[in-house]
């Protein structure tokens, strides 16, 4: 079986979590995989030992291959089981795999911002609605499983005092508070996240009056990266999942569906419906739209187009100044070819703090709805464009070409190699390396 070392609070766990249960329901996954809870000392003495990295979540293979990051334990299963693809054909599907490669940076690594903002703004003191209880909860069960539940309450508690400096975090912000100000989500900035959070919803709550995933009837890669923020932080946490469950019902069934856990009512994926015939035996028939499959001849749905847009409107200029200002780092005599960057993190990574914070080297302006800030870069974006690119390598460009020209900038996306030729980055474990 697989090794699949998560947690429930974490994004990037639920991401992959909901894929290997889909893989392992199409019988397509080998043995299955133990979701094994990732406490802190499994991360301090096996997952920092074997990746480089305490970030979650991390997989062990059968074979005893170590995986860390959510999109190299994709890649990893997809290579490894191939009956039934997350990620579509680069030569027959050419513009449904780019939008699903799109679709996985934009929930990663974009809505990771309000997504977060959601679950700390909503756990100070001094704002209501509150939902600190649950939070401390939650994190208590990862910080001491192994303690009755008081005293797991109060683990919560005394990390966010003691770790994030929940309690001072105006004057003295740490942890997540930090974070999100090293992200770009400042005072000024705030209502543009918001507002751009609630319109991905709205889209996506459009897009499933028709469909009941991304690409059609059975989920894809990037059904995977959008549900990552939207069941742990928009769903789970209970202020920002009242207001999910109020004002975007079919987003939450379709969580329940891509989840694929208590969704009876949702309709999962290989689920079939059933009436009575003539002769009083079930007739069963599908239960997902388009039949239970992507929709035909590389169509991407139209009701797609108003989430994508989001990306290169929004993330794709701030994408392209952190590739021109990583090269320039990565030229400069800060740097050594072949030395470690920053790694995936949500604050600055230790030892790079000077240069991923205020006017670094490795920041950049950025704006949203007319409002400014700067924003770290954090090198695993750049990654995920490579590895996009090398992704995409083998697709009629034309043709994505002519696709791409309804978005602003679009087109500049097949240029890729060119524009991260002095950027590239080789990824060992959790560590990112630059590369001649």
């Amino acid at each position: 079986m697989y090794k699949f070392f998560s947690a429930e609070h974490s994004i990037f766990s639920a991401k992959v979590r909901a894929y290997l249960r889909f893989k392992h329901d199409q019988n397509d996954l080998g043995l299955g995989f133990e979701d094994i809870l990732a406490t802190p000392d499994l991360m301090r003495d096996l997952l920092t030992v074997r990746s480089g990295s305490p970030s979650l979540p991390q997989m062990e293979a059968p074979d005893g291959t170590w995986i860390q990051d959510t999109s190299e334990i994709i890649d990893y299963v997809e290579k490894q089981h191939r009956s039934v693809p997350v990620i579509p054909d680069c030569e027959t599907r050419p513009k449904q795999r780019l939008a699903s490669y799109i679709l996985e940076l934009l929930g990663d690594e974009w809505l990771l911002v309000p997504a977060c903002w959601e679950r700390w703004h909503y756990s100070l003191e001094t704002t209501e609605p509150n939902h600190r209880a649950f939070n401390e909860q939650q994190w208590g069960s990862f910080l001491a499983p192994d303690k009755n539940g008081k005293a797991r309450r109060a683990a919560g508690a005394a990390f966010f005092e003691n770790i994030f400096g929940i309690s001072d975090t105006r004057d003295n912000p740490k942890g997540p508070y930090q974070g999100l100000i090293h992200l770009g989500c400042t005072d000024a900035t705030l209502p543009a996240w918001l507002n751009m959070q609630r319109h991905l919803l709205q889209a996506l709550e459009h897009h499933l009056e028709v469909h009941d995933y991304i690409l059609g009837g059975r989920p894809s890669l990037g059904d995977y990266a959008l549900l990552g923020p939207i069941y742990v932080h928009f769903y789970r946490d209970p202020v920002a999942g009242f207001d999910l469950r109020r004002a975007f019902p079919l987003v939450c069934e379709w969580v329940d569906r891509t989840n694929a856990e208590g969704c009876m009512n949702a309709r999962r994926f290989g689920q079939k419906l059933y009436s009575v015939g003539d002769d009083g035996e079930l007739i069963g028939r599908e239960a997902m739209s388009d039949d239970g499959a992507w929709l035909p001849d590389d169509e991407v749905p139209a009701t797609l187009i108003p989430i994508l847009q989001i990306f290169f409107e929004q993330m794709w200029p701030f994408l392209t100044s952190s590739i021109s200002a990583l090269s320039a780092f990565i030229a400069s005599d800060e740097h050594e070819i072949g030395n470690e960057l920053p790694r995936k993190s949500f604050t600055a990574t230790p030892g790079f703090e000077e240069y991923q914070t205020g006017e670094g080297l490795l920041t950049v302006p950025f704006e949203m709805d007319g409002a400014a800030a700067r924003r770290m870069i954090v090198p695993t974006q750049i990654w995920m464009l490579q590895r996009m690119g090398a992704a995409m390598a083998a697709a009629n460009q034309a043709e994505l070409a002519d696709w791409l020209k309804q978005f602003s900038l679009g087109e500049e996306i097949l240029t890729l190699d060119e524009m991260i030729a002095d950027c590239r980055i080789h990824k060992q474990g959790g560590r990112l390396l630059s590369m001649p």
